[in-house]
């Protein structure tokens, strides 16, 4: 999700106008739909606020990455969802999802992976991340993220990749499978 969808989200979640939000960090309105429109974003200081005002980290809020939360803002059951993904013959439990930002490739090479990402460090210390499955599009992509957040906050704990493609590893690299 973009900042604009994640602004938008968390302010409806928190049961909030424009102009309500608009008050609490001393903007107007306009400012606010500028931003939930994609149109442009807030100053720096102006995060801050907005973080601290909201509750969500800098992190969430401006993030592409999916924390889940319910709908009163706390962690559901550990914060996990079990995912399926049946073109990788996975089963994945994890607290949030991760996009890659779109890669290279040819014409029918999938642009987008979609990663669980779990309490766990991985060998290099980072936050250790399981593949998913492969998106022909951002459209893709971001209508499973969405279901997967929609499914999070109705209390869901299991969810199975809807829009993820199959694929055939080539020797030049993957390539959709549209058989």
């Amino acid at each position: 999700m973009s900042f604009a969808e994640n602004l938008k989200f968390i302010r409806k979640e928190k049961n909030l106008s424009q102009e309500e939000l608009a008050e609490m960090i001393d903007v107007s309105r306009q400012a606010v739909s500028k931003w939930e429109q994609g149109d442009g974003y807030p100053e720096v200081e102006k995060l801050l606020v907005l973080s601290s005002k909201l509750n969500i980290s800098l992190d969430n809020l401006m993030s592409t990455e999916f924390a889940q939360k319910s709908s009163n803002n706390q962690r559901m059951e550990a914060g996990l969802i079990t995912i399926t993904s049946p073109y990788e013959n996975a089963i994945v439990t994890c607290h949030k999802v991760v996009s890659s930002g779109k890669m290279a490739g040819g014409k029918s090479s999938p642009k987008y992976a979609l990663f669980g990402a779990n309490n766990g460090i991985d060998i290099f210390g980072g936050e250790s991340r399981t593949f998913l499955g492969w998106y022909a599009n951002e459209d893709e992509i971001s209508k499973e993220i969405k279901e997967i957040h929609n499914a999070i906050i109705s209390g869901i704990t299991t969810y199975t990749l809807k829009y993820s493609v199959k694929t055939k590893k080539r020797w030049a690299g993957i390539k959709i499978d549209i058989e």
